[in-house]
């Protein structure tokens, strides 16, 4: 049987990291955003730990769940479908991968890649190391302590500027999946909406898609709308301390479709909420990304040649998930993750439509997506007059090279554009359960 092995954030060797971009904090929240602060206090969210408490790596009764058998497999042992055949392999490749935050459904294909043997497959013996409050997934990469690091794009290029030698070689998301979350009775259906209200945000380089949905309306982030840094969770929204929350699709949105309206009793629904869609709205910003050494990929054939390998199996990894979310949420609670079923299987669902279709192919840079990423990262400036980048990234700050590699290795077993893909209904339990 597969398993998966992980490695806690608060025993990864490696120093903490000082903040690199925008002068903000270091830290990522659970979407893989930068935290209001290092401060956790407040309702827990689902996905996100308050510092000092057990990390995902453990179950409820603090086991540990590195070697925790995962979905994927029958209990004869035998091989899953869709799994991979074990290749003919002269050695094998140990590899590091450093996430974001914790254990969850946000990097469900890395782990059905492990789970379903895509990387074996490819030779690699890949170990997940899982985020954390004090963990910046592209400096550990760019200091030598990973071999692969999922970023989002924007803060890549600020650590990127300020001197890690990175690059991105495989964007897994497509798409933006930043939303502003409000109550339908309150009127707010645009960004011009905003004005007058209370806007609440992460803060520390995660708001700069509500600045420039702002710019683009018209409105003065100073002077037009009041805005308030928000902690990792929906409360605010629910107690009406704040008109219009930052959210993910894949994780705060469902926090409020998770809990009870009081005016009915029942779990709120999205008819009793009104949404803004930064990638609907024009200013969304590429997120989820793997990113490499940029220096190995230059000077080791080796690296380069088992960071194809390994785009290839994560390419996989994703492709699973796409035809069978429920099996990849299954496998997601085996490996750790605190977050409940439902929950699960919604992020699931909602990270696949962020990835497919992919036009180009998963994992292909798209040229406009990244360019008004980068526009916005340059020109928008926050309340403090910061941006996140002084000026445009250098030569090789991305590379189609390796993805396009890792979709020849892969042939026709793989569909990588995902044309014909279709999201499944989810019901939200309670509290996620």
């Amino acid at each position: 049987m597969k398993r998966v092995k992980l490695l806690g954030a608060g025993l990864l060797a490696v120093p903490l990291i000082a903040a690199v971009s925008y002068g903000s904090q270091a830290s990522t929240e659970p979407d893989g955003s930068e935290p209001a602060s290092t401060e956790m206090a407040g309702t827990q969210m689902a996905g996100s730990e308050p510092a000092g408490t057990e990390m995902a790596g453990t179950d409820p009764a603090g086991t540990e769940m590195a070697g925790t058998e995962m979905a994927g497999t029958d209990p004869a042992g035998s091989e899953a479908p869709g799994s991979a055949a074990p290749a003919e392999c002269d050695g094998v490749d140990d590899v590091s991968l450093q996430l974001q935050w914790f254990i969850q459904a946000q990097f469900s294909g890395y782990l059905a890649a492990i789970d379903q043997g895509f990387y074996e497959a490819q030779c690699l013996n890949v170990e997940i190391l899982e985020g954390g409050v004090d963990i910046v997934p592209q400096q550990v990469l760019a200091d030598g302590a990973a071999d692969f690091a999922i970023a989002w794009v924007p803060k890549a290029l600020a650590s990127r500027e300020a001197g890690a030698n990175i690059t991105n070689i495989a964007q897994i998301f497509q798409r933006s999946g930043t939303l502003q979350v409000s109550m339908a009775d309150s009127g707010i259906t645009s960004p011009a909406d905003f004005e007058g209200r209370t806007i609440g945000n992460w803060g520390f380089g995660n708001e700069y898609e509500i600045f420039a949905a702002l710019n683009a309306a018209g409105l003065d982030p100073a002077e037009d709308v009041t805005l308030v840094q928000q902690q990792f969770d929906m409360v605010g929204l629910l107690d009406g301390s704040i008109d219009a929350a930052e959210a993910m699709t894949y994780n705060e949105y469902a926090q409020v479709l998770e809990a009870v309206n009081p005016e009915t009793g029942e779990l709120f629904t999205p008819e009793d909420l009104s949404v803004v869609s930064y990638e609907d709205e024009g200013v969304g910003m590429l997120q989820d990304a793997i990113w490499a050494d940029a220096e190995r990929l230059e000077s080791d054939d080796a690296y380069r040649d088992i960071a194809v390998r390994f785009v290839a199996a994560s390419i996989q990894g994703w492709e699973y998930c796409r035809d069978n979310a429920e099996s990849c949420r299954d496998i997601v609670v085996g490996a750790g993750s605190q977050l409940g079923d439902s929950h699960q299987l919604w992020q699931v669902n909602e990270v696949n439509k962020l990835i497919w279709p992919a036009d180009e192919g998963i994992g292909f840079v798209n040229e406009e997506a990244w360019n008004r990423t980068v526009e916005i990262a340059i020109s928008t400036p926050n309340l403090e007059g910061a941006t996140v980048l002084s000026e445009e990234p250098t030569e090789g700050a991305y590379t189609n090279d390796i993805v396009t590699e890792a979709h020849t290795l892969l042939g026709d077993s793989v569909d990588i554009s995902g044309t014909d893909f279709e999201p499944i209904e989810v019901t939200l339990a309670e509290g996620g359960a």
